[in-house]
């Protein structure tokens, strides 16, 4: 008589460990596409940006410092920028920020019809989680305004304005530059740091400001007293002209502020 072999049925525990192991597998390549996905959107945005600024921007020759020429000579900015180039990608260019102490913090600035439309929207009008650096809808193109407000996305490679932080987390950043350049196609405008600070979306700090007064002075002294860290003693009045950069913090009921006031404002050569 021939013996037939017969099969074993699957144990609950065996068909349990195999239906975890595939969800496992499922879980790691969702993960890994997902990784996949926001290293390419990164890529992408670095890569646009990085084209834009060999475009239109070129390193100025380093000239004299004004201590070497009596003071007689103004700061001149260490870029310029073409932007007759950069109109003819977006004409929604207002201007190009550069700040010192931060190495890559170098981008055109723009506004468009509401504070939407540039948040994932790159200068080239592509669809990208980074977005571009602008100015609030309701500011004036040119920077006049007592209060301007810009806004850029906390990137985590460090891009836009993912590296403004470290204002807070190293004085020494600070030390390094206390100036940040916003230049325009008119002017060169300088910026002198004056507080850099935590705050939540709907502070004080997003005040617009219809012209110079009290008020404008008020806001002036508070901002001041709200920075993490240690700046020199600038005098500000209602005379001075504020700019505050702003970007997220991941938690969202706050954001990142670094705040300038204009310093030098020189016509474009």
């Amino acid at each position: 008589m021939s013996r037939q072999n017969s099969k074993k049925p699957k144990k609950k525990g065996d068909i349990v460990l195999t239906l975890a192991l595939i969800v496992a597998v499922a879980v790691f390549c969702f993960a890994a596409y997902n990784l996949f996905h926001i290293y390419t959107e990164y890529k992408k945005g670095t890569d646009e940006y990085n084209h834009i600024e060999q475009m239109a921007v070129t390193e100025r020759a380093p000239e004299e410092s004004p201590e070497e020429t009596d003071g007689q000579q103004e700061p001149q900015p260490p870029i310029n920028v073409d932007f007759a180039a950069l109109q003819e990608v977006n004409p929604d260019v207002v201007g190009w920020i550069y700040i010192e102490a931060l190495d890559g913090i170098s981008y055109p600035v723009v506004q468009g019809e509401d504070n939407e439309e540039y948040l994932h929207t790159t200068y080239e009008n592509n669809y990208n989680f980074a977005g571009t650096i602008f100015i609030d809808y309701e500011n004036s193109r040119d920077f006049s305004d007592c209060n301007t407000l810009v806004y850029g996305h906390n990137m985590k490679n460090g891009s836009m304005f993912g590296q403004l932080k470290k204002f807070t987390e190293n004085q020494e950043t600070y030390s390094k530059s206390k100036y940040f350049w916003i230049l325009t196609p008119e002017k060169n405008n300088r910026y002198e740091i004056i507080s850099a600070y935590t705050t939540g979306v709907n502070s004080d700090t997003y005040t617009l400001f219809k012209g110079p007064g009290d008020e404008f002075q008020e806001y002036l002294n508070t901002i001041k007293g709200y920075s993490e860290i240690k700046t020199d003693d600038a005098e500000l009045t209602i005379k001075d002209r504020i700019v505050t950069l702003s970007t997220c913090t991941g938690n969202e009921s706050t954001r990142f502020v670094v705040q300038g006031k204009l310093l030098n404002s020189s016509d474009v050569s």
